[in-house]
Order: structure tokens, then C-alpha cells, then sequence
């Protein structure tokens, strides 16, 4: 995944309920909780697929909206879960004739990433599923809640001359469900005894800086560990509609100037002003942990409390990162 990932939306009747992140917890490997470990594959903002290059579009539509784009479409095998219980969830990717895609290019040590998320952005999973011979992948995955979710598939095809894509479909989980009530913006989150304090913020239409400092039990965390080759990796979902937007830290482990935090540094541009959820996975002894903070595009976080100011510079970790 680039350095300014893709932006994608769809319209829900709950997307309007907002909440905060669902199980701000551990999260090891492939299970539903978290992705697996993999190779980091070099940044490219304006590579095909790129958020940079959609965002500088006028009229491109935002990635994720779509289940079929450019050719290929999301094949979502498994529609309905029960919520509570654990289930393998199934899909593949077609081509424009209607077959299944076997051959991938393999971006951070993946052939696909797949984020499941819910409508009210309470519960998030970034998963790392298994590709049969045939085409279907599968992964199991245990959801929590009943209600709406968003399935997003994020994968280059093989096929000469295809780009990278973020293909979009809607989950069911079935159950009783009742509307948690919307958090407020927020720039600190705790999870597990570790605490990480969000500066910057959002810009809408332009490129933005945000650092996140990591500590536990109050002392910085110098050692974070490579987590799919890099020191962290944000996810940002618009309120609303759910408009996602994926980017990675400036700078990568061993390029000579990226330290091992405590400061994890991004730049992301957001497609509009309104209220993100912000997910930050974090690998430290071992462990990936994800924290989550609401945001307001055009706001910045005040570091150490919950006020939100205008937005200054952009932050960025330490000496500047070059890609």
C-alpha cells in the first residue's frame, strides 16, 4: 500500500451513527483482530491507485465506492453473518469476462489487505486472507455486533497495464442491534497499558500532517517493532458515508532516518471537511495493538486533551522524509 492510500465512500442509512473503535485491543496475525506480519514494499504517492492521484482528479470518484471498477469486480461470497460467531468469510475477484483472478502483485508482503469495518465505525479488522488455486479467498472472522458493515478489498491485479484498487461490498450481521452513541473528537487513546497522543490533523483537499506518539506506562516507546515492514499503519474512515482513505508512516525501518518512535509520522490528504475515524495499528514486544481517535478534517488536535485548533504545519517525525 502507497504512501497516500486510496479514498473510497458509500452511503448508509447507519453511517450516520459514529462511535469508537470496537475492541481497542490486541490484535496478533491473521486472526479477526488484526493482519498478519509481511514485507514493506517501497512508497509511491503517485503511483497508479495512489489517494494523491485520485485526490488530484477532478471528478474521480473515490475508491472503495464501487464493487466493480476498471474491470474487475468484488465477488462477495459470504453476504450474512450471525453476529457473536465466527464465520470464513468468502469472496474472490473477477475479471471483466467473469473469471475468478489468481495472479496478484504482492504490495507489503500481501496479494490483498481486506479492512471490515462497521457502518456505526465501532468495530474495525484489517485482515489478511488466503487465496485458494481456484481464486476464492477466505478468512475467518468473528463480528461483534449486528448491523451494516463495509468490506474493502485492496489489490493490484497481474494483468499488464492494471493499477492498484480498493473494490467496496456490504455485510450483513444479523442479530438485535441498537445505535451506540457517537464519541467526541479525541487526541489521546489508550489500549493495553500503552497510551498514544495524536498531533496534526486533516486537511481537506490538501496534504496534512499527523504524528502519533507512542509511551506505556508513561515513558516513550523507543523500540517499536516493523509491523508489515513498517512502524505503524493508519486507517481513516469519513463519517457519513464511510469515504476511506489508507496511508503510511513518512519514512520506512533502516532507510537511515526513521526512528523506531516514539513518534510515528503521516502525511494523508482528506477528500472533505467532516469527522474521520482515525485506526492506528502499532506492533510493539510482538504484539500489534490498534488505537483509535476521532478527528475533524480542517481541525488539529491539541496535544493532551480532547480540544480540538485550527490547523498549523504539518508534523512530521523528526528530519524530513523523503519519497
Amino acid at each position: 500500500m502507497h504512501t497516500i492510500r486510496k479514498i473510497g465512500a458509500f452511503g448508509a442509512a447507519l453511517a450516520a451513527s459514529f462511535g469508537a473503535a470496537y475492541g481497542l485491543g490486541a490484535a496478533v496475525g491473521p486472526a479477526p483482530s488484526g493482519p498478519a506480519p509481511g514485507a514493506h514494499a517501497p512508497h509511491d504517492a503517485a503511483g497508479p491507485g495512489g489517494g494523491e492521484a485520485r485526490a488530484a482528479r477532478p471528478g474521480a470518484a473515490p475508491a472503495g465506492l464501487q464493487v466493480s471498477e476498471g474491470g474487475y469486480t468484488l465477488d462477495l461470497k459470504t453476504p450474512r453473518v450471525t453476529a457473536g460467531r465466527t464465520a470464513d468469510l468468502r469472496f474472490a475477484v473477477r475479471d471483466a469476462s467473469g473469471r475468478q483472478v489468481t495472479a496478484f502483485e504482492r504490495d507489503h508482503g500481501k496479494e490483498l489487505h481486506l479492512i471490515v469495518v462497521s457502518r456505526d465505525l465501532l468495530t474495525y479488522r484489517h485482515l489478511h486472507p488466503v487465496r485458494a488455486a481456484d481464486g476464492t479467498w477466505g478468512v475467518p472472522v468473528t463480528l461483534p455486533a449486528a448491523g451494516g458493515y463495509r468490506v474493502f478489498a485492496d489489490f493490484t491485479p497481474a494483468a499488464e497495464g492494471a493499477g492498484n484498487l480498493t473494490l467496496g461490498a456490504e455485510l450483513a450481521a444479523a442479530g438485535p442491534y441498537a445505535p451506540p452513541p457517537a464519541p467526541g473528537p479525541n487526541s489521546t487513546a489508550t489500549v493495553d497499558g500503552y497510551t498514544v497522543t495524536l498531533t496534526g490533523g486533516l486537511r481537506p483537499g490538501a496534504p496534512g500532517g499527523l504524528r502519533l506518539n507512542v509511551a506505556r506506562d508513561g515513558r516513550p516507546v523507543t523500540d517499536l517493532e516493523p509491523y508489515l515492514g513498517a512502524y505503524g499503519h493508519l486507517v481513516a474512515l469519513r463519517s457519513g458515508d464511510l469515504a476511506y482513505l489508507h496511508v503510511h508512516p513518512d519514512g520506512e525501518p533502516d532507510d537511515g532516518r526513521t526512528r523506531p518512535g516514539p513518534g510515528v509520522s503521516f502525511t494523508a490528504t482528506a477528500p472533505s471537511p467532516g469527522t474521520y475515524r482515525l485506526f492506528l495499528d502499532f506492533k510493539h514486544k510482538g504484539t500489534v495493538r490498534t488505537a483509535a481517535f476521532t478527528v475533524r478534517a480542517g481541525v488539529a488536535a491539541v496535544p493532551g486533551t480532547d480540544t480540538p485548533r485550527p490547523p498549523s504545519a504539518p508534523a512530521h517525525d523528526g528530519a524530513a522524509h523523503a519519497h
